[in-house]
């Protein structure tokens, strides 16, 4: 099978009179499900299925591929490698459950994940099985970690719209706002593939049971792309959007519209639309008044959590403490939890931002 990659990557210590990361409050808005898993759990499930898996996916680097058509069917056929191991509904929850751990270790308070049922109706019985065994374990590792776990119905562009539509009326039929409920609608996979407006009846069927819209856009493909997306699906998040800032005033009409970014710095360099971590421009965005949540996208794939976006933000664009608490406040206020949670966590993140930081290095660990 090969060595295991590590679980763990030590991150730069933090500096002196820099507060720790990892006690900041903060909500993650851009996880997908089968990305969430851990290496070490990839690995023993494909020992305990005797599969052998692609030696990228064993390597300790993470995958980087160029932003162009070969280099998204590598990433891709690399996800579905680790997708088709997830087979039983004990799969499915291991993956859920220590999703929400590693939340809970880097201190995030939210997590919305994203999943396309259909990836895994065959092995439990069908789509309503797949998406019912994914919200019951949202709903005991919310009470089991603290981090409140809610789901994100995912549908797909390589699929035909009419399979998004039957998604949608899915996802209406648990929508709600707190943990183990679906709270939005969205629609992921290769930006240039498919008709972007013919996904609008599963969007209106979404947004009609409450459900937040919440589609990719503007990592691949440019701001004509996403002009698209803002016309057919009506957004209230937009999936990454960085491609936005390349045309001042579509980002100008975004930012006063109030739709959010959720913004992945690693993911953005490791699929090639930028060489390094200090291109990504996070400093543009902020700088246009954007509402931003940092997401880490794939892990298992990039090698790189919620946290290591953080210290990105610090190390790479220079980031103050009160800035990155402003990062946390915006991914907060982006998030679809209730007013309550929101409230008691933005006070948390004043509690943070208002204790001094200590004077000694304490390392900080990303999973």
């Amino acid at each position: 099978m090969g060595p295991i990659p590590p679980s763990l990557t030590t991150a730069p210590p933090t500096p002196p009179g820099r507060r720790d990361l990892r006690a900041l409050p903060k909500a993650h808005l851009h996880l997908h499900f089968t990305g969430a898993m851990r290496p070490r759990t990839l690995v023993a499930m494909a020992r305990e299925k005797h599969a052998r898996l692609p030696s990228h996916l064993l390597d300790t680097d993470p995958l980087t591929v160029p932003a162009d058509a070969r280099g998204w069917f590598r990433f891709q056929r690399s996800y579905d490698a680790a997708r088709s191991l997830v087979r039983t509904e004990e799969a499915m929850r291991r993956i859920i459950r220590e999703a929400a751990e590693d939340e809970a270790a880097e201190g995030s308070v939210r997590l919305e994940m994203q999943v396309d049922p259909t990836s895994y109706a065959p092995w439990v019985g069908g789509i309503t099985p797949a998406l019912e065994i994914v919200l019951d374990e949202a709903g005991a590792a919310s009470r089991e970690t603290g981090v409140e776990v809610a789901v994100v119905v995912a549908a797909s562009r390589v699929r035909h719209p009419l399979d998004a539509r039957t998604l949608a009326r899915l996802a209406a039929r648990h929508a709600g706002s707190g943990p183990a409920s679906v709270v939005g609608f969205g629609l992921s996979n290769d930006e240039r593939v498919g008709d972007t407006a013919s996904f609008a009846p599963a969007f209106r069927i979404a947004r009609d049971a409450g459900l937040a819209s919440l589609p990719h856009g503007g990592e691949l493909l440019g701001p004509r792309s996403v002009d698209e997306v803002v016309r057919a699906l009506h957004p209230h998040r937009l999936g990454h959007g960085v491609r936005t800032t390349e045309d001042p005033d579509l980002l100008r009409r975004l930012v006063d519209a109030g739709v959010a970014f959720e913004v992945c710095p690693t993911s953005n360099v490791h699929l090639g639309v930028y060489p390094s971590l200090d291109q990504v421009p996070l400093p543009v965005l902020v700088e246009a008044g954007a509402t931003i949540a940092l997401g880490a996208d794939d892990p298992l794939l990039f090698h790189s959590r919620l946290l290591a976006q953080y210290a990105a933000a610090r190390d790479v664009h220079g980031f103050s403490d009160a800035q990155l608490a402003a990062l946390a406040h915006q991914s907060i206020d982006a998030s679809l939890a209730s007013q309550a949670s929101r409230s008691a966590w933005h006070h948390r993140v004043d509690q943070w931002l208002s204790t001094p930081p200590p004077t000694h290095r304490r390392p900080e660990v990303t999973r």
